[in-house]
């Protein structure tokens, strides 16, 4: 049955979809071009359109038409993707992995190779002009952390890769069909296996 209310919705998808929707798309391609990744690019821009909606809908709650402004819909939500807002809250500032981290601090996260960094890898790159590290503390990181990391099994690794690259709690659980809960756990897991693995003398 066609209720009142259902059918002011169906109008307010519609003046969404029709108004709005390809303003925030076109303006999230401009506003994001800088991103090499297109994956995040099209991420930021779903969580663009999810915002937009949002306010949308607010807006029609409160008497106001936001398909009359599409433009400066589109801009603030544009800007609040960049600014860490999704729809489900905000990338945390201070987690290393928080894509909102790396652009605060100017920092950037990547994988570690599989292999030993002692044939010029990218991970031998990295640390090549490191003056912070006492040389053995490197040594013994490009030593160890491939060792380590091969001790986990091949889920595990791919896992710990991809947090490593900064993907999101919740986009790793859904990819890998766990809870957000259990990524976490296993983000807090691999640090302390980490720490242990270097405090410990290796065997006879």
């Amino acid at each position: 049955m066609t209720t009142p209310d259902s059918v002011a919705l169906a109008r307010l998808q519609s003046a969404f979809l029709t108004s709005v929707l390809p303003r925030v798309v076109a303006h999230g391609h401009i506003y994001f071009r800088h991103l090499m990744s297109a994956e995040l690019k099209e991420e930021y821009i779903a969580e663009m359109v999810a915002l937009a909606w949002k306010w949308h809908r607010r807006l029609a709650e409160r008497g106001k038409d936001a398909a009359s402004f599409p433009t400066a819909l589109a801009t603030f939500a544009a800007r609040a993707v960049r600014s860490g807002r999704r729809l489900a809250g905000m990338d945390r500032a201070r987690d290393a992995l928080s894509p909102q981290a790396r652009q605060r601090h100017g920092f950037a996260v990547c994988k570690l190779p599989d292999y030993s960094a002692l044939d010029g890898s990218p991970l031998h790159e990295a640390l090549h002009d490191n003056t912070q590290s006492p040389v053995v503390e490197q040594v013994c990181f490009r030593l160890d952390f491939p060792a380590w990391r091969a001790s986990h099994t091949d889920r595990d690794r791919r896992v710990l890769d991809d947090l490593m690259l900064g993907e999101r709690t919740l986009d790793v659980a859904g990819k890998y069909g766990l809870s957000p809960g259990r990524v976490s756990q296993l983000r807090r897991e691999f640090l302390l296996d980490w720490r242990r693995y270097i405090s410990e003398p290796p065997a006879a």
